[in-house]
């Protein structure tokens, strides 16, 4: 199959789709800074052990929660400012979600990613807004569309004269709260543009615990290795010290003191699976 021809440039020293795989990792929410700090050195070290750029992820609003009484967040300008810190203390980029087309300006001021949430993958308002800043742009498939039909959402952007765009993989919905991955749609996306995985939420089992999600981190190794082997350009996954204590997607996310074993674990695969990918069947 084609693969796509621009890769999307998050820095000088950090572009997707080229030799080196791009890790987007963090809590799923700013809770606070000293928890966004001990994530992301921590992660920060483990990626560079094992070969990978960095990007520092954070939400600073879960706008798509399940039930009106979850933790959104701590503010939009208070966790622009941890963000901000974060990264000039490690020296790392930053990617973190937008859901109105407002918010993309301001948000482009700090982040060096701006992630469109699968839910919003089609609002066309959004996409222009978020090329418009000129910042990459990495956009989730949504859990109801079809792979090759995310390459409107690619040209949406590109409309804007930015290049600078990536799809995201995160499962498809089967049933209720049930998410599966198609690995064919990694291949097929990547006709498009460059593609990351999203492992912590093709494990998450949408309002599977009632008021709020689920999920089944056990599974998260059997899909990264599958990923990571099939053909990808990075990796998205959420890390936490205490997942059971995080205030968002908790059941989801990888433990932080197993991460620099999953990050070895993944290096391997992709590495195969890069090794194998010029090989077709006609």
């Amino acid at each position: 199959m084609p693969v796509f021809t621009q890769p999307m440039h998050i820095t000088d020293q950090v572009v997707l789709g080229k030799e080196k795989p791009v890790l987007f990792s963090g809590p799923c929410a700013v809770e606070s800074f000293d928890i966004c700090m001990e994530i992301g050195s921590t992660i920060k070290d483990e990626a560079e052990k094992n070969g990978f750029s960095y990007v520092f992820k954070a939400s600073f609003d879960k706008a798509n929660r399940t039930s009106s009484g979850s933790f959104r967040g701590i503010g939009m300008d208070k966790s622009l400012e941890v963000l901000q810190r974060v990264g000039n203390e490690l020296g790392v980029p930053l990617v973190t979600d937008i859901h109105e087309s407002y918010q993309a300006a301001e948000v482009a001021e700090v982040a060096d990613v701006l992630q469109i949430p699968a839910f919003l993958c089609r609002q066309t308002d959004l996409l222009l807004a978020a090329g418009k800043t000129g910042k990459a742009i990495k956009i989730k498939r949504g859990q109801f569309m079809a792979p090759e039909d995310m390459q409107y959402a690619v040209s949406k952007v590109r409309s804007t004269g930015n290049e600078n765009v990536c799809l995201t993989e995160r499962g498809f919905s089967l049933g209720y709260h049930n998410l599966v991955v198609d690995m064919r749609s990694l291949p097929t996306m990547r006709q498009f543009a460059p593609v990351v995985f999203d492992i912590t939420h093709s494990v998450q089992q949408p309002g599977g615990q009632g008021g709020s999600s689920g999920g089944q981190r056990e599974f998260a190794p059997f899909l990264a290795r599958a990923a990571a082997a099939a053909g990808v350009d990075g990796f998205f996954i959420e890390t936490h010290p205490e997942p059971a204590k995080a205030l968002s997607d908790g059941p989801n996310m990888i433990p932080l003191h197993r991460m620099a074993d999953f990050l070895e674990m993944l290096k391997e695969c992709w590495e195969t699976g890069n090794k194998y990918s010029a090989f077709q069947v006609e």
